[in-house]
């Protein structure tokens, strides 16, 4: 599927690092050492925002969701940026249907979370 008037958005990736309290494991590195993807013709559409507020913090909750082709690289834990400066962070594990009776593949929207406070 095509999005006439879809952007390019930037994929982050961590890069695994040895866990410094157990050796046998990983864990994410940091974000300044991730891998950038670009993913193109894609687009982001907000999705809803909620406030959170009580006696010890003041927080809002944003969630959009990524719609991109069905075999763009985009895992849990990945982070996406957008031209508009929106940056969002996947929770989810994607995953591309396919019509059993005729193979064909929807885009694919990945739901996308941004807490700010």
């Amino acid at each position: 599927m095509d999005f006439p008037h879809g952007v390019t958005v930037l994929r982050d990736r961590r890069l695994q690092v040895p866990d410094p309290n157990n050796p046998q494991r990983t864990i994410p590195g940091p974000w300044s050492t991730a891998v950038t993807v670009t993913l193109q013709n894609a687009f982001i559409a907000s999705a809803s925002s909620a406030s959170i507020r009580d006696g010890n913090r003041q927080q809002i909750l944003t969630a959009k969701s990524l719609y991109c082709q069905p075999d763009a690289d985009v895992r849990d834990g990945d982070r996406v940026r957008a031209p508009d400066g929106y940056v969002g962070y996947v929770h989810v594990i994607p995953s591309g249907d396919t019509n059993p009776f005729t193979g064909w593949r929807p885009v694919v929207e990945v739901p996308l979370e941004e807490a700010r406070g």
